[in-house]
């Protein structure tokens, strides 16, 4: 059977945007649907569309929304490669980034100018973002002279504005309440601004910080130490068992080495990211603000006031805009906003078997 659907590159992501109404409503059909669709579970998704990766088998599903102050919702499901599991537990900052031109391209909404900005709803954490998408001569343009690192070539900016994301997982900015803890005896500091993101120290796992991902991948013994300490943070977290969940995220940090403000190494949480996800680089980058966490020690004693951070990653660098006020133990995020880009790669048609969604 056939169901409608674009492909988009979304930040350093690509993935399937759905309109929900082509989905089926009962969540074991529609996961079993995505998984067809994808070819998961099977390292190489051959059989599907999905790339055989977390970064490239993601799905994006947008409905017209209800509420007063967005205007398309937007549930994120990553669908891993290499198992049948379909998950809604986490948020995608880059598949984010084609949500806007979708709507706007399959007529969710208006265009309203040259550049036309979409609120969007997003379901994952209940937190609303806006997102600017230009639309000279009332279509969306995808050419453009911005480059994002991750991406080859330059594209047409899209600037997306985040709204009350911080705690909007675990329920707090600081959800353990303090900007350091000790799980195995190394410090780490526990932070949600927007993703759930656990910060350590390179040099306290055994890294420098600066490995290509490859090469931490394929050190057992470090994975499994920051695996073992993303369970125990589980909790702590306010996420319960997070044995078989996809947050939190594992940052390893170091000094910056290309004039950014820190450098990062992201578990994903099994795989280690070739860049930085959009949501984890905000928490880090936010991380960077507070005295006393891990990152801020090494990022050094700065002060910075609405000002924009560069995190650097393994190809290259992801810059934040932030606006972190601290007054005694009171962090406040009063602004977040980053620059993503995306392009429309193709739509149509994904087929899936009959008997996948026999009630169609």
């Amino acid at each position: 059977m056939a169901i409608r659907c674009s492909v988009i590159r979304g930040g350093t992501s690509k993935g399937l945007y759905f309109h929900a109404g082509d989905l089926p409503n009962d969540v074991a059909t529609r996961d079993a649907v995505l998984l067809a669709a994808m070819g998961s579970p099977d390292p190489r998704e051959i059989d599907g569309m999905g790339g055989g990766h977390p970064l490239t088998s993601k799905v994006a599903v947008v409905r017209p929304s209800q509420r007063d102050d967005a205007d398309v919702d937007y549930l994120f499901l990553q669908v891993w490669p290499d198992r049948a599991e379909v998950s809604d537990s986490q948020n995608c900052g880059n598949l984010l980034a084609g949500v806007g031109p979708f709507a706007i391209e399959e007529g969710l909404f208006d265009v309203k100018g040259d550049t036309t900005n979409v609120r969007i709803w997003m379901e994952n954490t209940q937190s609303l973002a806006v997102a600017s998408v230009q639309t000279p001569n009332g279509r969306v343009r995808y050419d453009g002279a911005t480059h994002i690192d991750g991406v080859p070539g330059s594209h047409a900016p899209i600037a997306i504005e985040f709204l009350d994301v911080a705690g909007s997982t675990c329920g707090a900015l600081l959800p353990t309440g303090h900007a350091v803890d000790v799980i195995d005896g190394l410090r780490v500091t526990c932070i949600d601004n927007g993703m759930p993101v656990v910060c350590l120290e390179a040099e306290e796992v055994g890294l420098s910080g600066y490995e290509e991902p490859s090469a931490i991948e394929a050190n057992r013994q470090v994975c499994e130490l920051v695996e073992r300490i993303r369970v125990a943070a589980g909790p702590m977290m306010n996420l319960g068992d997070v044995s078989a969940a996809t947050v939190p995220k594992m940052c390893v940090l170091a000094p910056a080495q290309h004039g950014g403000i820190i450098s990062t190494r992201t578990f994903i949480p099994k795989r280690v990211h070739d860049a930085i996800g959009v949501f984890g680089a905000v928490s880090v980058a936010t991380a960077c603000l507070i005295p006393g966490s891990v990152a801020y020690e090494l990022a050094g004693d700065r002060t910075y006031d609405h000002d924009t951070l560069n995190i650097e990653h393994p190809t290259g660098y992801f810059s934040v805009t932030l606006d972190v006020r601290v007054k005694g133990d009171v962090v406040e995020v009063a602004y977040a906003a980053l620059l993503r880009t995306a392009r429309l790669l193709m739509r149509g048609d994904v087929f899936v078997p009959s008997a996948v969604w026999p009630d169609a």
